[in-house]
This record gives C-alpha cells, structure tokens and sequence, in this order.
C-alpha cells in the first residue's frame, strides 16, 4: 500500500487511539473521527487529522479502521445513515472490534453490494498490548482485501489470517474472550480461597504457575495487576460481560450447552450489577474477597 495514501480510523477510545497513534507513527496520512472531540484532539497532537463525521472519512479514505464499544455502534457506523456504506472513497473497512459473528456477517454482506470489502479483525491484548503493539489481531474476509491491509495490521502486532467470511474471526475472538473470563473468575475464587486459608499469595501463585492449574490469568494479570493490587490492566468489567454475553449467546445459536461458561457469566454480571460497570476486570478479586468476607492481602511485587 502507498504509504502517501490516506486512511481513516473511527472510533479512538481505549483501544483505538493507541492503534490509531501507531498509524501515524509510522508516517500514514490518517484522518480520525469519534463522538468525543477531546479524543480527535489527542489524535491530531500526535500528527492526525480531524474529520467531521463518519462520512467525511469514508469519502477521503480507501481503507477505514474502526474501534467500536457495541454491536449496536458498530452497525451504526457501518450501515446507518452517513455510515461507511454511504462512502464514495472506502473499499476496505477492517473492523478491529469485538461484536460478535452475526452483527459482522450482516455487515460485509450489506457492504459488498456497494463494493466495499470488510476485513474482521478483532484483537486480543487489552490496552497494554494496543499501547506496546503487541497486540494478537485474528483477520477473516476476502483475501484480496487481507493481502491489502496485512501490512497495516502488522503495526498493531501480530495477525493470523483464521478464515476467509468475516464473522470468522468475531467467533474465534469471542471464544477466546470467553476462556480468558473464565479463568480468570474460577481462578480469583481460588486465590481469594488460598489468601483466606492462611496461604502466602506470592507463593501460592508461583506453584500454580509451574503447576497444571496454570493460565494465562494466573501467570500475568494476577502476578502484574492483582499481587501489586494496581489492578489496572486497561478492560472494564462492563466490557467482559458484554463480550461473555455474545460469547454465550453464539455457542447457544450453535446448539452447545454453555453450562460452565453460562456460571461465569453470572460471576461478572453479578460484579457489574454492585458498581462495576467502569471498574477495571482484575479488580472482580475485590469484590470476591468481600463476597468471602476475606482480608486483602498487601501489595506484593509480583
């Protein structure tokens, strides 16, 4: 792709403006929009330029990004009036949210009868990895359009290309969302039981971690979020139930019982429904902790 070439990114909240900034780091001509104008602000600081709605950047961008909080939003921005659909430059919109297969697939195929491709490409990684880059981008479309902007998902991290429909890769994103939750809930009840049981917390997960209880929530955000007690690894627990919900609710459309996931989702709803909905997803070992009638343990370097 010519790097002279204007793209556009809509919707640069916690996880867009960061992948918006890479963009324009790496010298891309990149023209921004989002509801909130301090957020276009930040953008243009750091070389952006502004757009006034959401049309404006698909009639000057070839390539569209969005970042987008809910199913409703996104088709909002993809189909509604003004929306990318109406665009006269957009060819591509890679979508980089989480919004399930069915709102996608009824994207691309509302889409493509203007001639404009959609790339699904959620990421996994939370705010630290769309800050580092580091982020795990899971692409499904057609593979012409994927060949286009391969390039440009490869500033945001890694990508793997997982299917050729877009809906694709919203199903592996939100079955990976729903491991991750999960874990991260049975595992916060056992630490929670360990710490009240008399365990150290440092040594209780350092034998996890070399044991077969081990997951990704044990070995980095309970050793770098929940030890130190900062509990900020950057995704609101208003944004696990929303992702275990469509989560739960595609398995269901698939014919699989969802028992242990469907307990799950109660924990976190549960969670939001006591002043959760902007708490940050690590800080559900609080509210287990009071739920336990258990004593915090002290920050612990981790």
């Amino acid at each position: 792709m010519d790097e002279k070439q204007t793209l556009g990114f809509i919707g640069i909240g916690v996880m867009g403006r960061p992948m918006a900034t890479h963009l324009v780091k790496q010298g891309h001509d990149l023209l921004v929009y989002d509801k909130d104008p301090a957020a276009i602000a930040a953008l243009v600081q750091v070389g952006a330029r502004a757009a006034g709605s959401v049309q404006e950047v698909a009639n000057q961008a070839r390539v569209v990004f969005t970042s987008l909080p809910t199913p409703a939003v996104f088709s909002e921005v993809m189909l509604g009036e003004g929306g990318i659909v109406s665009g006269s430059a957009v060819k591509i919109a890679v979508d980089l949210s989480t919004v399930g297969p069915r709102a996608t697939k009824a994207a691309a195929a509302a889409l493509r009868k203007r001639d404009i491709e959609l790339v699904d490409a959620p990421v996994s990684g939370g705010a630290v990895g769309a800050i580092k880059g580091t982020l795990a981008v899971m692409a499904a479309g057609a593979p012409a359009a994927i060949d286009e902007v391969l390039a440009l998902l490869q500033v945001f991290g890694k990508p793997t290309v997982v299917g050729h429909e877009a809906g694709q890769a919203q199903l592996l994103k939100l079955l990976n969302n729903l491991l991750s939750a999960t874990a991260f809930a049975v595992t916060a009840e056992a630490f929670v039981a360990g710490v009240k049981g008399g365990l150290d917390p440092k040594v209780m997960l350092d034998v996890i971690n070399i044991s077969s209880g081990r997951s990704a929530a044990s070995q980095e955000k309970f050793m770098r979020q929940v030890l130190p007690r900062s509990f900020d690894f950057g995704f609101p627990i208003s944004s696990v139930c929303k992702d275990i919900g469509l989560a739960i609710e595609e398995c269901e459309a698939l014919g699989v019982p969802m028992w242990i996931g469907s307990q799950a989702r109660q924990v976190w709803n549960f969670a939001l429904k006591q002043d959760g909905a902007r708490r940050d997803m690590t800080e559900l070992v609080q509210y287990i902790e009071q739920w336990a009638g258990a004593e915090p343990p002290p920050p612990i370097k981790g």
